[in-house]
């Protein structure tokens, strides 16, 4: 794939630097080096060449391999949106995000693979932007190749993606809205996280949508992205997900698997510096939930 960028600037900058300036990591640089083209008005160049003001540099990054380890999977994908560098899905409950020791065939990861295979793409090695926990179901962000993964990198550092879910907790919520403000840190057994005063900071936006008489429905915005964050925070509370059987969520409530879905993501594209949103609906099993 060949990508573009111009100098915007007032100032001739070296390559290297202009590239830096565009989010492009050093090993993805290095990259380029090795097996990549750089051309400026179709001359080659090097990173150590300079560009001028508005000129065009002209990238053509080397091809991804496939990671043998990582099988090709043919099964749905459910495709919410997709361009060059970008693909966003609906993922079901019960799909893992990566391959893991469970489970190295059947994954998001998987699944993508077989679907660049099938267009015919170059690079085929999927990058997970926002990984969801095997059980939760909704909107994700996968670059179909490196550039894209690393000119996103300063938003996922700067949690500067928008993430909102729409979680069933159990109990009475007291209050409409808020921040839970508590740091997370792996617990002794290694599956569990917990609220620790040595965890890292952990912040979780949430409005109340509406209360029933034993849950309430609440929409949960990630102002961090730590693993297992909604659900730790609330359980904190003593209102764990409805359930959510590793966390005490009570399991008689119409659903078996934590009452959590990523209903929507905003991100701005480095690459055209265009806003995207995508939003998807609530699932079936959490919607019936709402009729038990």
């Amino acid at each position: 794939m060949i990508i573009s960028f111009q100098n915007t600037t007032a100032e001739p900058l070296k390559i290297k630097a202009f590239l830096v300036s565009k989010g492009l990591s050093h090993r993805l640089i290095s990259s380029i080096k090795k097996g990549g083209i750089l051309q400026i008005n179709g001359k080659k160049q090097t990173t150590a060449d300079m560009i001028a003001p508005a000129e065009v540099l002209k990238l053509r990054l080397p091809k991804e391999k496939s990671d043998p380890n990582v099988p090709f999977s043919f099964q749905p994908l459910s495709v919410v949106f997709e361009d060059d560098n970008w693909l966003v899905i609906n993922k079901p409950a019960g799909l893992s995000s990566v391959p893991g020791p469970s489970n190295r065939d059947d994954t998001v990861v998987n699944r993508v693979k077989g679907h660049l295979k099938t267009q015919g793409s170059q690079d085929l090695v999927p990058h997970v932007i926002t990984r969801l926990d095997r059980f939760t179901s909704g909107v994700m962000l996968i670059a179909k190749n490196r550039l894209a993964a690393s000119v996103l990198s300063p938003q996922i550092e700067n949690h500067t993606i928008q993430k909102k879910y729409r979680v069933f907790v159990s109990g009475q919520l007291n209050d409409g809205q808020g921040v839970i403000n508590q740091p997370i840190a792996k617990a002794a057994d290694g599956i569990h996280r917990e609220i620790s005063a040595d965890g890292q900071q952990a912040q979780t936006r949430f409005r109340l949508i509406h209360q029933y008489a034993h849950f309430a429905e609440v929409e949960a915005e990630l102002l961090t992205g730590r693993t297992h964050q909604i659900r730790v925070h609330f359980a904190s509370l003593a209102q764990p997900l409805l359930g959510d059987e590793l966390y005490g969520g009570p399991m008689n409530m119409g659903i078996k698997r934590q009452a959590l879905h990523a209903e929507s993501l905003t991100f701005t594209d480095p690459l055209t510096d265009q806003e995207h949103t995508f939003e998807v609906v609530l699932p079936k099993d959490m919607e019936s939930v709402k009729n038990v």
